[in-house]
């Protein structure tokens, strides 16, 4: 709405203007004026401009509020309404069953559902969110017993990253004590449920496995992992139901801000520049409605980019704190939106792309991004049998659709949008990585290799 008042402040008086000195040549007139104003999108012929988005109240939704709230979708004649989601299971359910057109989504879900883990159905992804944003968090308690093994500068405060050796002797000394280690992620294919699971396992500690019969994924499990909603992670920590949990921000930043907990890591450190959040509709949709789909992605490109200005995020945190997004206080929203991140209460960080939308290439749907959560399915058991190496390229390019994006970003060139440098030159793979906490190297397109390189969770040989 306000990009529609901001496009017609100045054309209501000119018409006024011109219609006063007369005729219907003026109000032609008047008509060439408006359109000239509003000719820099190329609207494509919409099939559904009416469209209900979900999303979970985390900062990384941000797109989809500033592509709202900035008008990139009224300028692509989209009129969209952003409803908050009571949980990731919900999200699912609705965007499948239709009652959701599309939605902010763990980038493990419409993998999952296309992989044969959970609810199945044939969900794609044309637009990537963000990149990093999540954090772990631990009680006051269990950072006081986990303190002394953490490293320390000239200055007196932790090395970072924290590794999970740190934890170790405080999850022997709960086991000593006959209780069990008990932490939170948000969902069974988020990615704070892998993360998780990488950071404890890189320090050899079991986060326990998937069976057909074992759902919550415990077998020998020395940390027991549950799912929490992310707002609730907080309260459910302050209570003492979890002694730790992996969330997306704000609410890592929350328990520092009440008192109640200290972040010791940020998924920057567990996987530099990882994928997070990706934005989902059906296949049927998008089938049968192409430029819808490509108008939507064109709006959250173009609200990337604008996130990724510094000087947009202030404004940026004040939108995220509105009741109807993430509601959170500006104080809390801004930092790590802002280029910094606390840990320990005073120890603030410079950390300038915790929060990334658009540089690096984030908003590119690339299949190695894909093929990762595929990998982890596997090593933890979700995906129950050994699957060949092109199993996991043929299911990831059924989901992951860099097609849609690449009409889209091609269009905004065009525009003026983007510049064209923008559009990576890419066979959807990046190439292999080692930026990984333990320094394991990731090579999407070898991914039975990168499964049995681990020595926690499953091991494949190869099929021919």
């Amino acid at each position: 709405m306000k990009s529609l008042l901001k496009k017609t402040t100045w054309i209501l008086p000119v018409a006024a203007l011109l219609i006063a000195c007369g005729g219907k040549d003026k109000k032609k007139d008047v008509a060439e004026v408006a359109v000239a104003e509003t000719s820099k999108t190329k609207t494509l012929a919409i099939e559904k401009p009416q469209l209900t988005f979900g999303f979970i109240k985390l900062t990384d939704m941000a797109p989809l509020a500033i592509a709202k709230e900035k008008g990139f979708f009224e300028d692509e004649g989209l009129f969209v309404s952003v409803e908050a989601q009571s949980n990731w299971k919900n999200v699912l359910d609705r965007v499948i069953d239709g009652q959701l057109d599309g939605s902010h989504m763990l980038a493990g879900q419409p993998i999952a559902a296309g992989a044969g883990f959970g609810r199945q159905a044939k969900l794609v992804t044309p637009f990537s969110m963000d990149l990093n944003g999540n954090g772990i968090t631990v009680s006051n308690d269990v950072w006081s017993k986990m303190k002394p093994n953490v490293p320390k500068g000239a200055d007196g405060k932790p090395i970072h990253p924290i590794k999970a050796e740190a934890l170790k002797p405080v999850i022997d000394e709960y086991k000593t004590n006959g209780k069990a280690f008990k932490m939170g992620m948000v969902f069974p294919v988020s990615t704070h449920n892998y993360e998780i699971r990488y950071w404890l396992a890189a320090a050899g500690i079991h986060p326990g496995m998937y069976t057909a019969d074992n759902v919550q994924g415990q077998i020998d499990a020395e940390v027991l992992l549950s799912v929490t909603p992310p707002p609730q992670m907080p309260a459910t920590l302050e209570a003492g139901t979890i002694y730790g949990y992996c969330v997306g921000e704000p609410w890592n930043q929350q328990a520092v801000f009440k008192g109640i907990g200290v972040p010791v890591t940020t998924n920057y450190d567990i996987w530099k520049n990882n994928p997070e959040k990706v934005f989902v509709m059906t296949e049927k949709f998008v089938e049968e409605n192409p430029n819808t789909a490509i108008a939507v992605t064109k709006a959250l490109i173009r609200a990337g980019k604008w996130l990724d200005e510094p000087s947009n995020r202030k404004e940026a945190v004040e939108i995220l704190s509105m009741s109807q997004y993430v509601g959170a206080p500006v104080e809390v929203l801004a930092n790590s939106m802002t280029g910094t991140f606390e840990f320990e209460k005073g120890d603030k960080r410079e950390m300038e792309d915790f929060n990334v939308f658009y540089k690096y290439n984030a908003t590119y749907p690339f299949y190695s991004d894909g093929i990762w959560f595929l990998t982890q399915m596997r090593r933890w058991g979700q995906i129950p049998e050994t699957k060949p190496a092109d199993w996991y390229a043929s299911t990831i390019k059924d989901i992951y659709r860099p097609d849609i994006w690449t009409k889209a970003a091609k269009l905004l060139v065009e525009e003026g949008n983007i510049p064209a440098g923008d559009i990576p030159t890419t066979d959807g793979y990046k190439p292999a990585t080692s930026d990984f906490i333990d320094g394991t190297t990731y090579d999407a397109k070898d991914p039975i290799a990168y499964i049995n390189s681990f020595k926690i969770g499953n091991k494949d040989k190869a099929i021919q």
